[in-house]
């Protein structure tokens, strides 16, 4: 395990924080919001970057979308689904991971701050990413679209891939999921291994899944169970995963099942990270790295490989 990432579980465990799942909900966010503010450096300050907020209709009530104009715009566009567990997070949270994707891709990046449960539970937030994919291919229009997310938010790219696919809506150039949860029942020899003490914990993982989707009968769904969804048709993929996360199993074997379908996939892994790895990209050398790869991964993606004459 990195060393950084081994002394930031020390200092965790120091402080002995209650589980998620003991919290009231706007405690827990407020904890969530305190503790992504800690590791946030220089990024988060960029002036380069020019920032709007929106105001959305998802069709049953109204959202904030924030974009980022890139200082050098390579014409690309990308649609983000922050993480958090579905029910924490924010645009605020993980503004300087739409920042590093902005530069580093030269693209303008639209951040969704979809509404969440348990005020707002599946397919709710779904619907709302929906919306704002829709929002951002007619805002800025004819650009390579990419549908991006870690952790909770990379389901629901794969959610929204999805919809379009089914409906004729937008056919996107690639989708991004950084360790995605991909499996209700968390049944992966990972969630069993790496389930507690490793920042992010199963126990906690089965409590956000009970507040986004709290009627079991609708966890088969093709946009909760990623891993038994029909994924033919996706557009190409790159998926991150790290070594010590309780979704590490589930990241890999979604990797596979997309390839053994027919979707080109670029599988990143993180060698000693944790879940959540993006967010400590500002304190955390070998986080820096990871995001870096992911994002090389997707701008191979996005390149055209040029034809022999």
């Amino acid at each position: 395990m990195d060393r950084f990432v081994r002394a930031l579980i020390q200092w965790q465990a120091g402080s002995r924080p209650e589980p998620a799942r003991t919290l009231p909900v706007a405690h827990l966010r407020e904890r969530y919001a305190t503790q992504v503010g800690r590791l946030r450096g220089k990024s988060a300050q960029d002036p380069d970057i020019e920032t709007k907020d929106h105001l959305i209709d998802g069709g049953d009530g109204t959202f904030r979308v924030r974009t980022y104009q890139p200082p050098a715009d390579r014409g690309r566009l990308v649609t983000y689904l922050h993480g958090g567990g579905w029910v924490t997070g924010s645009v605020d949270t993980h503004d300087p991971v739409c920042r590093r994707i902005a530069c580093e891709l030269g693209a303008v990046v639209v951040s969704v701050d979809y509404r969440r449960p348990p005020e707002h539970p599946h397919p709710g937030p779904l619907r709302d990413g929906i919306a704002a994919s829709e929002w951002a291919d007619r805002a800025f229009p004819g650009r390579p679209h990419v549908i991006a997310g870690d952790s909770a938010g990379g389901a629901l790219a794969m959610g929204i891939a999805m919809h379009h696919r089914d409906h004729g809506g937008i056919g996107f150039a690639g989708q991004l999921m950084v360790y995605p949860p991909a499996d209700p029942e968390l049944r992966s020899e990972s969630a069993r291994k790496y389930g507690t003490g490793y920042l992010e914990e199963v126990d906690d993982l089965r409590w956000y899944y009970d507040q986004y989707v709290p009627d079991p009968a609708h966890r088969s769904d093709p946009a909760i169970d990623l891993l038994s969804a029909d994924h033919r048709g996706l557009p190409p993929t790159v998926i991150g995963t790290a070594e010590f996360d309780p979704l590490h199993d589930e990241g890999v074997e979604l990797a596979l099942r997309l390839a053994a379908q027919g979707v080109e996939v670029h599988h990143v892994p993180a060698p000693g990270l944790v879940h959540g790895y993006l967010l400590m990209a500002d304190i955390i050398p070998a986080a820096t790295e990871a995001v870096r790869n992911v994002l090389a991964a997707v701008e191979q993606m996005l390149t055209p490989v040029p034809t022999a004459r």
